[in-house]
C-alpha cells in the first residue's frame, strides 16, 4: 500500500544543485506543493516562478537560527501545513582528523547537524499539532562508517544518524515517521565544486588511508555509481509508503556497506563476548 505524494506539502532544504534539486523537481512533476530552501534570492524567486501554484522558494540559511523560523513560519503562511520534511541540505570536508581545524570542525556539524537539528525543531510543533507527518534525515555511508580522511563529517553524519533513529521512537506515538537516509555516493557537486579539504596537510598521512580518500576525490566526479533522479525517486518511494523505515540505504554501495560493517562487528562482538561477559557482578553466596 502507498500514500500518493499528491498535494502533499513537501519542505525541501538546500535544493540549488545535486539531491535537493532534483527531488523538489521530481516531487512538483508529480503534483506535490514544494516549499524549497535556497541561499540566494534570485535562486528561490526562480523556483517560484517556475510552478506558481505549487512551488514556493524560501530564502534560508540552516545555520541562521531567525532564517529558520521565518522561512518555516513563510511556508505555513502560503500552504498552510507541511507534511514532508527532507533535511536534505549539507557540506562535506576532506582531512584526517589531526588535519580538521576546530573551525572547519564546527562549520561541518553546524550545516549537517544542528543546522538540520534546528529545522526539526521548527517543524516538529506543525507536526505534531497536525498528528501527522515525515521527516527524512539525510544521513551517509560516512554516517555509518568511519571512513579515514572524513572522520569529523563522518562524525556529523553518524550523530544526524542516531539523534534520527532516537527522534524516531519519540515522535512515533505523536503521528509522525522518521526516516534515515544512509546514503551511498552519488553523482552530484559533493564529489566537485562544493567538497572542501582542510587548509591544513600532514605529510606524513600522504600514503596512509586518510591521504588516499583525499586523492580518491580528485577523480570521483563523474564516475559515482549512483545517480541522483534514480536516488529522488526512491526517497519518494519511502515517502509514499505507508509503512516508512526508520533506516533505509540509497544505492547498493550504501547497502553493501552498511551489511560489511554489521558483519564485521558481529565477528568482533563474538570474539570478545567472554571478555565482554567477565564484568557481571559475582552471584551472591545462597
Amino acid at each position: 500500500m502507498t500514500k500518493p505524494i499528491s498535494n502533499k506539502i513537501v519542505l525541501v532544504t538546500g535544493a540549488s544543485s545535486g539531491f535537493g534539486k532534483e527531488l523538489a523537481t521530481q516531487l512538483l512533476r508529480k503534483g506535490a506543493k514544494v516549499a524549497a530552501t535556497f541561499r540566494k534570492p534570485d535562486q528561490a524567486d526562480a523556483f517560484t516562478a517556475s510552478h506558481p501554484d505549487n512551488a514556493l522558494g524560501v530564502v534560508m540559511d540552516i545555520t541562521d537560527a531567525r532564517a529558520i523560523e521565518s522561512g518555516v513560519a513563510s511556508v505555513v503562511d502560503h500552504f498552510g501545513r507541511i507534511d514532508i520534511l527532507a533535511n536534505n541540505a549539507g557540506v562535506g570536508t576532506v582531512g584526517a582528523v589531526e588535519e580538521t581545524s576546530d573551525a572547519e570542525a564546527r562549520r561541518i556539524f553546524d550545516v549537517n547537524f544542528f543546522g538540520a537539528l534546528a529545522v526539526n525543531r521548527a517543524v516538529l510543533p506543525i507536526m505534531r499539532a497536525q498528528k501527522s507527518g515525515h521527516i527524512f534525515q539525510y544521513s551517509a555511508i560516512g554516517g555509518f562508517i568511519g571512513y579515514p580522511g572524513l572522520g569529523v563529517y563522518a562524525a556529523a553524519k553518524g550523530a544526524t544518524d542516531i539523534v534520527g533513529e532516537a527522534m524516531a521512537a519519540e515522535v512515533k506515538p505523536l503521528g509522525i515517521d522518521v526516516t534515515v537516509l544512509t546514503i551511498g555516493i552519488f553523482e552530484t557537486e559533493f564529489a566537485g565544486s562544493s567538497i572542501q579539504h582542510t587548509d591544513k596537510v600532514i605529510e606524513d598521512y600522504a600514503e596512509t588511508p586518510a591521504g588516499k580518500t583525499r586523492g580518491m576525490f580528485e577523480g570521483l566526479q563523474g564516475n559515482q555509481p549512483n545517480v541522483p533522479e534514480k536516488g529522488a525517486a526512491a526517497i519518494i518511494a519511502l515517502m509514499e509508503a505507508d509503512e516508512p523505515p526508520v533506516h533505509a540505504a540509497l544505492g547498493a554501495d550504501a547497502m553493501g556497506g552498511m551489511r560489511k560493517k554489521m558483519g564485521d562487528i558481529e565477528a568482533e562482538l563474538s570474539a570478545w563476548e567472554a571478555n565482554a561477559a567477565s564484568t557481571a557482578r559475582d552471584a551472591e553466596a545462597a
